[in-house]
């Protein structure tokens, strides 16, 4: 642990924060193209109610994938801080109880989404057209939740320990043999979205297989306790630090299942299929600003812990700045071959023109909501559960979400209204998220400054 400590303290920040979101980014990459590869291959060959089908399983999808990003930003954020104090035995509870935790509640949630399935998605809106399709998808792949959740953990607590490869790696795997039995069965066998949701799962299992033997190496060397642990002292913390995480991710899963039933009143399953085509997109704009927010995460919370304040400015405003430019680059590129990007999904030229209409409104101001993301995961990383959740919420829950509503039922403004709720959102959410890290930076200057006082305190009473 000492040499990750070094690192942590000493290395330029900007080549940390490099060293460290290079992996992240290229993970949250082939994340994407791990969930994008479903909807290309049932879009091509079962056709839009597939896509239809996958649009209204992927709010329950999140917010798993949520509960399981949840444990793991709570305990990589527990397991930091206790390192940068140099509290080894807490460092090990930690990790063990925050696995435990995934493997207890990822398989409760897959015994309760299997049997009540078809009640779930009728709650999400469902018709009946698309139902038996999004029964069918996920029957099967919520066998695949708990493998899920473990890689991702696995995956965020190697970072902390100093290995950023797994996570890429693991993912990586998944989506390579994700891609090659999608061809196999869903082409091939022509297997249609049954097909693809084997694939999907089969794909989540390997991958954790990687990050398992990997995480084995890391508790032996480490001497951390095998076997289920669940301390209520240890858990609550996980869960409250990462409780904002949860609401980060999730909330894209409460956002869509609301939007599927204010599309499908508009203007029925062609408002849902279009969000399905466009959210696939829109996701990947995302995974540079998420990259350098997460790397910073770990970074930040070590020097929380060795109360290093002129070093945690330094990290706010190097991630801040990285975050901006690159989420610039990606815009430019997605607003400039939006129709080319939507034809990946579907063939009907009607379907491709709303879809590249929605997209350019949805993303309309997108690079500035990279500092919104920055203030989330610097909350995280200070311990101030609270402050992250309202933050988390604020967006998409607090604004986007009535936005829409408003703009839909009481303006009639139809799908466009959904579209329109994105950048109202995203410039609302950015200026809070501004103001609120003005105010940390205050607070962070007044605390190097006190340090600085006693230093030279300290040095007065030396030499006299």
């Amino acid at each position: 642990m000492s040499e990750n400590n070094k690192l942590f303290a000493e290395e330029k920040i900007g080549k940390l924060l490099l060293r460290i979101s290079l992996p992240i980014i290229m993970a949250f990459l082939v994340s994407e193209l791990y969930n994008m590869v479903d909807t290309i291959f049932v879009g091509r060959n079962v056709g839009a109610q597939g896509i239809g089908a996958l649009v209204l399983v992927f709010p329950i999808q999140r917010i798993l994938l949520a509960l399981s990003v949840m444990i793991a930003v709570g305990t990589s954020t527990a397991f930091a801080r206790a390192n940068g104090q140099n509290d080894v035995e807490q460092s090990r509870k930690v990790v063990n109880n925050g696995f435990s935790l995934s493997c207890l509640l990822m398989i409760s949630i897959t015994v309760i989404v299997y049997f009540f399935s078809e009640k779930i998605l009728l709650l999400l809106g469902a018709s009946p057209q698309i139902l038996p399709y999004a029964q069918e998808y996920l029957s099967i792949i919520i066998f695949g939740a708990t493998f899920l959740s473990l890689t991702v953990f696995i995956s965020d607590i190697m970072v902390s320990f100093g290995n950023n490869k797994v996570a890429l790696i693991s993912t990586s795997i998944g989506a390579l043999i994700n891609i090659f039995l999608d061809y196999i069965f869903v082409v091939h066998w022509e297997m249609g979205i049954k097909g693809a949701a084997i694939a999907t799962t089969i794909s989540q299992i390997i991958g954790f297989l990687y990050a398992y033997y990997h995480y084995v190496k890391v508790k032996e060397v480490y001497k951390i306790p095998s076997g289920l642990t669940f301390n209520k002292q240890v858990v609550l913390p996980i869960i409250l630090v990462g409780l904002s995480a949860f609401v980060m991710e999730s909330d894209d899963g409460i956002l869509m299942g609301v939007q599927n039933h204010l599309l499908f009143d508009a203007v029925g399953d062609n408002g849902i299929i279009v969000l399905g085509v466009v959210s696939k997109v829109y996701m990947f704009l995302f995974i540079t600003m998420f990259g350098m927010a997460s790397a910073m995460q770990p970074i930040a919370a070590y020097n929380v812990g060795a109360k290093n304040y002129k070093r945690l400015q330094s990290v706010i405003k190097k991630t801040s700045m990285y975050a901006f430019i690159t989420s610039v680059l990606l815009w430019i590129i997605a607003m400039v071959f939006a129709p080319q990007l939507m034809a990946i999904f579907v063939e009907d030229a009607a379907i491709i023109r709303e879809s590249v209409t929605a997209f350019r409104i949805m993303i309309a101001v997108f690079p500035v909501v990279s500092i919104y993301y920055v203030a989330i995961f610097y909350l995280q990383a200070m311990g101030k559960a609270k402050a992250s959740i309202w933050m988390s919420v604020l967006k998409q829950l607090m604004i986007m979400l009535p936005l829409a509503i408003i703009l839909v039922k009481v303006f009639q403004l139809g799908a466009v209204g959904v579209w329109l709720s994105y950048p109202l959102s995203d410039i609302v959410a950015s200026l809070s998220a501004y103001m609120l890290l003005r105010e940390e930076e205050h607070k962070l200057n007044s605390k190097v400054k006190s340090q600085t006082k006693s230093a030279r305190r300290r040095l007065v009473e030396v030499y006299q």
